[in-house]
């Protein structure tokens, strides 16, 4: 296929996720660009239809600003990359949900299939647009559905281009889809798809023109010799943007409440999504843990994470939807204290004489944890929030001390509060309290996932407390919030330095992409 004279490309390659709308429906933001690849056969021209294949129900359409390589890249930086692109234009990143298993994420079939992907109709060239002043809308049935711009993208087009051509030349005539912002949905045999992409602040507003598909039903059947289409209700919430949207569909007659799976949603139409669920925009699931490289805290990212604060980690953490990660109440026993460590917890119950009796006495759970404590864990006691009775004293705070322990955290009381406060060992707690152990709680269990001041720990999780308090970080996730966190606070030191000199925050706080373009030119020239 051939667009204003641009061949066939060589390859089409497409960004998981790109736009903060986009990011936040999906409750994730990634920390750097991931990608996969679309085969030259799923190309298309406007006007042209794309049959939603037979025995699948979960079409959705992705309007997205496409780049057309020109000059080939390879090692470029960011602040050349975007000389490399010849032209713009509208492209529609098609998929189907309900093949989102068949290739572990890596979208071949989900995304790949003829028709796939429409381009077009015009070209923009590259040289008469702003990069960060463009434009992309799609319509469906004529009703705009989606619209953002370029300069809210979370990877600008040039660090695009940087980062993929450290390892591959682009060629001329490749492509490159850049994201799609939120509003992306399913769509139906019969329903009119139409981006556009244009630059309305440039001389003469130029425009792609709209790159129409229709939708049609297909009706060959897919074989028994491959993988066949599956949904569940979490991949229909996916599909369709949002549970809030899925219930609309139902109530506006476009989807039948209680038609079968093979091209209808069924009659439980309540979901319960998990926050940043994957979709196919996003990267594929890791592996189940049992087959994850185990975790661990190295010396170098613990260094790391003691460098950024509480109060930005809890910022990347809550745009990945984890919002409940907080152990409130809780403060250090001195000014200046910090913690990093993994978790190792202590469960207490509520006093209770016969139970006191019977797990109260001799080497007991609190005893045990203390005295088993590894070097670099953070010993996590859930009290349920109980201020009225100390939870450790000094002889068990110093015993942790001695063993390496990272820390101690407790949303009880802390007995022997002054000397405790001495030690080396940072403690977290609600205050000081005189009672001993006896009086509301009984040491109940250890290494097991507790409740410590509203947020849920379990053993091996990543403790990190400040002035600010503490928060609690699954493995998982700890690389990439720390990447994040780290970029975020040289950002804000920047602001903070422009601010001292006079800037208002007007526009700077946060950058818009005329403060983003400096800041990153000064970074460029450091």
């Amino acid at each position: 296929m051939t667009i204003d004279g641009i061949a066939t490309p060589g390859k089409i390659i497409a960004v998981h996720l790109n736009y903060p709308s986009r990011a936040a429906q999906r409750g994730r933001t990634p920390a750097q660009p991931s990608y996969f690849l679309k085969p030259a056969s799923s190309l298309a021209a406007t006007g042209s239809e794309l049959e939603r294949p037979a025995g699948t129900e979960l079409l959705a359409f992705e309007g997205e600003i496409a780049l057309v390589i020109g000059e080939p890249a390879r090692r470029v930086s960011p602040a050349d990359g975007w000389r490399h692109v010849a032209s713009v234009t509208a492209a529609n990143d098609f998929g189907v949900y309900d093949l989102r298993a068949a290739d572990k994420g890596s979208n071949v079939r989900s995304k790949g299939g003829d028709g796939f992907t429409p381009l077009g109709p015009r070209l923009i060239p590259a040289a008469s647009v702003d990069p960060e002043a463009l434009r992309v809308r799609t319509w469906v049935n004529g009703e705009l559905v989606q619209e953002d711009t370029s300069d809210t993208l979370l990877f600008p087009f040039g660090q695009l281009i940087a980062d993929l051509s450290q390892l591959m030349t682009l060629e001329t005539g490749d492509v490159i889809l850049t994201g799609t912002p939120a509003g992306s949905s399913v769509v139906l045999p019969g329903d009119l798809v139409e981006v556009e992409v244009d630059a309305p602040d440039a001389a003469g507003a130029p425009s792609s023109g709209r790159l129409v598909t229709r939708i049609t039903q297909g009706t060959s059947a897919f074989g028994d010799f491959g993988t066949k289409p599956a949904v569940d209700e979490l991949q229909r919430v996916e599909a369709w943007g949002s549970e809030e949207e899925l219930a609309a569909a139902i109530a506006a007659g476009r989807v039948s409440a209680g038609a079968s799976h093979a091209g209808r949603v069924g009659s439980e139409a309540s979901v319960s999504r998990p926050a940043g669920g994957p979709g196919l925009d996003t990267p594929a699931p890791q592996a189940p843990p049992a087959t994850r490289p185990a975790f661990e805290l190295t010396p170098a990212l613990r260094d790391r994470l003691a460098s950024v604060g509480v109060a930005t980690l809890s910022v990347a953490l809550r745009k990945r939807g984890y919002h409940d990660v907080f152990i409130e109440g809780v403060h250090a026993n001195g000014p200046g204290r910090r913690i990093v460590g993994r978790a190792r917890t202590l469960r207490f119950i509520p006093f209770r004489p016969d139970l006191f009796a019977s797990h109260g006495g001799g080497f007991n759970a609190q005893k045990r944890a203390f005295d088993t404590v590894e070097p670099g864990e953070v010993l996590v006691v859930e009290a349920r929030g109980e201020r009225g009775t100390g939870t450790v004293g000094d002889v068990l705070a110093l015993r942790a001390q001695v063993r390496g322990a990272a820390g101690i955290v407790t949303d009880g009381g802390v007995r022997d509060f002054d000397a405790v406060a001495g030690f080396d060992i940072p403690v977290f707690s609600q205050g000081p309290h005189p009672s001993v152990l006896g009086r509301r709680h009984v040491p109940w269990e250890t290494d097991v996932t507790i409740a410590c001041g509203g947020a849920a720990v379990q053993p091996g999780d990543v403790i990190v407390g400040d002035g600010d308090g503490v928060i609690v970080i699954p493995p998982a996730l700890v690389e990439e919030v720390v990447a994040e966190a780290i970029t975020q606070e040289q950002e804000d030191a920047w602001v903070a330095e422009q601010v001292a000199g006079g800037a208002s925050v007007d526009g700077l706080f946060p950058m818009n992409a005329d403060w983003r373009r400096r800041y990153e030119q000064e970074v460029q020239g450091r």
